[in-house]
């Protein structure tokens, strides 16, 4: 999962990034309203979570801007106002979801989640494919009903496969959707977690590598 967050507050901003991080997710961070509009130019966020007051272009703005372009990414505003009427403002100018500051993590993270539940997204509530299982919510998989220990990213890349089972995913795909923009293109971090993944979960292979375009789940 990609997530963009917005907040003017760089402790607040980084302090989020790293728990949404320890959560499995791939996050960048925006502190103004332009940053934020200059990263959803490039890359395409499942969820962006938008402080409203933030300099710059004013959070509602930065809303009504990707309500306009038919972006696909979901809108959480996290901020302070935290009012009926604040509500009422946020949700009708495109948001999806308000949450006031300041707020439990594990809600804001479960929030999240179930974003990516709604019609329109790929992500159930649970991911299968034969007697592999993986459960998004509670950070879990199991194969042959025993439990996989896997690391936040090998956990995150089997999430990609499986929500697109049978489709080739390149590897710049895992990168762009599992790593954030600090990660280096040139790097070895895609073939490296694919081959602790696969040992991990074990025979018969599960993940297919297919030359020169990427990998997808067995058939």
């Amino acid at each position: 999962m990609r997530v963009l967050v917005v907040e003017d507050h760089a402790k607040l901003a980084l302090t989020l990034a790293t728990g949404l991080r320890r959560a499995g997710m791939a996050v960048d961070v925006a502190f103004d309203g332009q940053d934020a509009l200059d990263h959803i130019s490039v890359t395409t966020y499942d969820v962006v979570v938008l402080d409203r007051d933030i300099p710059g272009v004013h959070g509602d703005d930065v809303c009504k801007t990707l309500a306009a372009d038919g972006s696909p990414s979901r809108v959480l505003m996290l901020t302070a106002a935290g009012a009926v009427q604040d509500r009422v403002e946020g949700l009708g100018i495109g948001a999806d979801d308000y949450l006031a500051k300041p707020c439990d993590f594990a809600e804001l993270v479960a929030r999240i989640r179930a974003l990516m539940r709604r019609p329109g997204t790929s992500l159930p509530p649970r991911l299968s494919h034969g007697d592999l299982q993986l459960d998004p919510s509670h950070r879990v998989v199991t194969r042959a009903g025993q439990p996989v220990s896997l690391n936040p990213k090998e956990f995150a890349v089997l999430e990609v496969l499986l929500a697109a089972p049978g489709v080739v995913v390149s590897a710049e795909e895992i990168l762009e959707r599992v790593w954030d923009e600090e990660a280096d293109p040139f790097s070895q971090a895609v073939r490296t977690t694919m081959s602790r993944l696969r040992a991990k979960l074990g025979d018969p292979p599960v993940i297919e590598t297919v030359a020169k375009a990427g990998y997808r789940i067995a058939g």
